[in-house]
């Protein structure tokens, strides 16, 4: 050590023995002044205590005589007076707390008679009245009361004037989550055991808890009775509800008995340890089970629902749950009403009400049905607007040629935006006049721009049906004057089938030779005479424009052509022999011809 460190500790010890001179004198300063009579009292007293003999350890009462730096004089009754360390008097804070003359329980540490010295001890002398009491406290099934001064393996130390352990299964009715809190606090505590040997003494707060709880628990049985309302602590929560701790009677608050609304899990709105207010509902006495309820301190609210919403009522409400079908919708706490997928647009066909609203969300809505009895509300989104549909045909009558972009294309046509959101469908057969369309998509892509004439509009389907070959003039209706029946007519095959043979007369119209008028001959197929793409010719036959059908036919040209063949044969066999042949005669010619040359 230093000189500097030396000089700054002896600095130090100078202070505080300054400090504890100051506080003697002060002391020293207060002792009273006797008188002669009260003198010769102390003196006979303290000649007859002389005769007195102590033992080491034991506990005896003094007075204290004075006070100097080191140590505080008490006189036990001895003929030397006894020393007490000066520290064993200093308070937390350091100060010396001691008065002339005040009684002290010490005990003796030292007992010397041949050296006439007593060593006493104050601090041993309370531990020792400590373990006195608490030997009481043990035997008499009595409560001590201690702070709870740290955490320790197992549980916790407490002071009660002497270190105890207080084990953590004892320190409450359940287990303890946060064992911290416990720390610093004040507590009531039975005495398990002790072994004064060892300095060991178990604590237990649980004991003195479940007695407390006991006792509530037959109070409580005696005064609980069905509708009456009490005052409990939240002591679990399930999925199901919570446990509720009437005073030593669990009861049971389901999730259903929570509130007049939707609960989707209790610990939402409660944590263990609140406080809450509840309801009898039922009570088995026998099995002490206790049926509890929260919501029956309010009216239920479907009793006013009907004065509050009625039909065709514009409200207010926050989403509160989705799914595939609709959209629930909580008007107050207790009343919620169902926005069906169907009732969310009049134009758009909503798959899931996601597209259309979110949980959270404030909307408005109209009233469509009420029936209180089933706690149901029918509610409209849709209808807060007007519906497009009611003027849609004033805006488009029937025969109106529109243009607008295809957005969808099926099987079964193309779907053309209107407006509004409203979409008119072309169906395949109103696509084209004399196409054979297999599938709109053809002839169409998405996207594609094009007219078509309003052809329908049911207000009450919703829907709205357009043709686009409406557009132009139908070809069949002026057929009659281009294939006049009797003429003869030339073709390509375009289809052979088992009852005959489609030939094509111009783009989309097409004529049908039967198979009972393609020969005079009785033909059971006409697939192995015919192929697809040949030329034949045939004569029309009949035309039905409505059913659109031309009737062709080649046996008729066949019938005709036998006439002619049957007469050319019978001319050439009635004929008369002639007497001479043309060629007879022109032989004839060429030999006299042939004979002049020679002449």
């Amino acid at each position: 050590m230093n000189n500097a460190e030396t000089n700054e500790n002896n600095n130090m010890n100078t202070e505080e023995e300054i400090e504890t001179a100051n506080e003697v004198e002060e002391i020293q300063k207060s002792e009273p002044v006797l008188t002669g009579e009260e003198t010769m009292d102390e003196l006979m007293g303290i000649y007859e205590e002389s005769f007195k003999r102590f033992e080491e350890g034991q506990v005896v009462t003094g007075t204290i005589i004075a006070v100097d730096r080191d140590h505080v004089l008490v006189d036990v009754g001895y003929k030397s007076e006894g020393q007490i360390a000066i520290h064993e008097f200093r308070d937390e804070q350091g100060n010396i707390n001691v008065n002339l003359y005040d009684q002290v329980e010490v005990m003796v540490e030292v007992w010397d008679e041949e050296e006439e010295t007593v060593i006493l001890s104050k601090e041993k002398a309370a531990k020792v009245k400590v373990w006195d009491a608490i030997k009481d406290i043990y035997e008499s099934d009595g409560i001590i009361e201690g702070v709870i001064t740290s955490r320790v393996k197992g549980g916790f130390s407490v002071d009660i004037g002497l270190p105890a352990f207080l084990p953590g299964s004892q320190a409450d009715l359940r287990p303890i989550r946060n064992m911290d809190e416990m720390v610093g606090q004040t507590y009531k505590f039975k005495v398990l055991k002790y072994n004064r040997k060892r300095s060991n003494i178990v604590l237990s707060r649980r004991v003195i808890l479940e007695n407390q709880r006991e006792q509530a628990r037959t109070e409580t049985l005696d005064s609980i009775e069905n509708e009456k309302v009490m005052m409990g602590v939240v002591k679990n929560i399930t999925e199901y509800g919570i446990f509720v701790d009437l005073g030593g009677v669990d009861g049971l608050l389901h999730i259903t008995d929570i509130s007049w609304g939707r609960v989707k899990h209790p610990s939402e709105l409660f944590s263990v340890g609140d406080k809450i207010k509840v309801k009898i509902l039922s009570f088995d006495f026998e099995k002490e089970r206790v049926s509890l309820g929260m919501k029956q301190l309010t009216p239920d609210p479907w009793t006013t629902a009907q004065t509050k919403y009625p039909v065709g009522s514009k409200v207010k409400g926050k989403v509160v749950s989705l799914t595939d079908y609709g959209a629930f919708i909580e008007l107050e706490e207790g009343v919620e009403g169902l926005i069906h997928v169907s009732e969310m647009s009049w134009t758009r066909k909503v798959r899931h009400p996601s597209k259309m609203v979110s949980v959270g969300e404030e909307v408005e809505a109209v009233v469509l049905d009420l029936k209180p009895e089933n706690r149901r509300i029918s509610l409209g989104i849709k209808q807060i607007m007007e519906n497009p549909w009611e003027v849609i045909s004033e805006k488009y009558p029937i025969g109106t040629v529109i243009e607008g972009r295809i957005k969808n294309i099926t099987d079964f046509g193309l779907f053309i935006g209107i407006d509004d959101d409203i979409d008119g469908l072309v169906h395949i057969s109103d696509i084209s006049w004399t196409k054979r369309i297999k599938h709109p998509s053809e002839a169409y892509k998405k996207n594609d721009i094009i007219q078509a004439v309003v052809l329908d509009i049911d207000k009450a389907s919703e829907r709205f049906s357009l043709g686009i070959k409406q557009t132009q003039p139908d070809p069949w209706e002026t057929v009659g004057q281009r294939y006049k029946v009797g003429t003869e007519i030339s073709g390509l095959i375009t289809n052979v089938t088992d009852f005959g043979v489609f030939v094509e007369l111009e783009e989309g119209i097409e004529g049908l030779v039967h198979v009972s008028e393609i020969s005079k001959e009785k033909i059971k197929t006409p697939v192995d005479q015919f192929k697809t793409g040949e030329a034949i010719t045939a004569r029309v036959m009949n035309i039905n424009s409505d059913e659109r059908r031309i009737g062709l036919s080649i046996k008729r040209l066949e019938v005709e052509e036998e006439p002619e063949r049957d007469h050319m044969q019978d001319f050439v066999k009635n004929a008369k022999p002639a007497t001479s042949s043309f060629g007879e005669l022109l032989r004839d010619n060429l030999e006299e011809a042939a004979k002049s040359e020679e002449k």
